[in-house]
């Protein structure tokens, strides 16, 4: 069965980090859009960053970049999310998800695309 679990969330003070991790189990992660999105109170989800595990290609959104930083790390089937800096503007859900089409991975594409989905970890930026 296809699962992806997000975890790694938290309370952390503004200009503190985070690494969330997004673990697949029943699939590797070869040849997927991997997709980190985030939803805050009140708001629509919005991606936030993502990688094509096919062709190596980076997507972040702008009110990330230079902040945030997405990696894969094949041995654990897993892909990770370090937040730097965090503001108490990038409180939310995070939600990882996935999607065998890797081109996925652009910002003109909406969460609604992805396939597959991680359960969500709530991270709170605040004083």
């Amino acid at each position: 069965q296809l699962q992806l679990v997000a975890s790694g969330g938290g309370l952390v003070q503004p200009g503190g980090s985070l690494r969330l991790s997004c673990a697949a189990s029943g699939f590797t992660l070869d040849y997927y859009a991997i997709g980190w999105f985030r939803q805050a109170p009140g708001k629509e989800r919005e991606g936030v960053s993502c990688i094509s595990t096919t062709d190596g290609r980076i997507h972040y959104t702008d009110s990330v970049k230079g902040r945030f930083i997405i990696s894969r790390d094949n041995a654990k089937n897993a892909v990770y999310l370090q937040m730097n800096s965090l503001k108490p503007e990038d409180t939310g859900v995070y939600y990882c998800a996935a999607d065998p089409r890797y081109y996925y991975c652009s910002g003109s594409v909406g969460w609604t695309e992805y396939d597959y989905w991680g359960q969500g970890t709530q991270v709170t930026v605040s004083s």
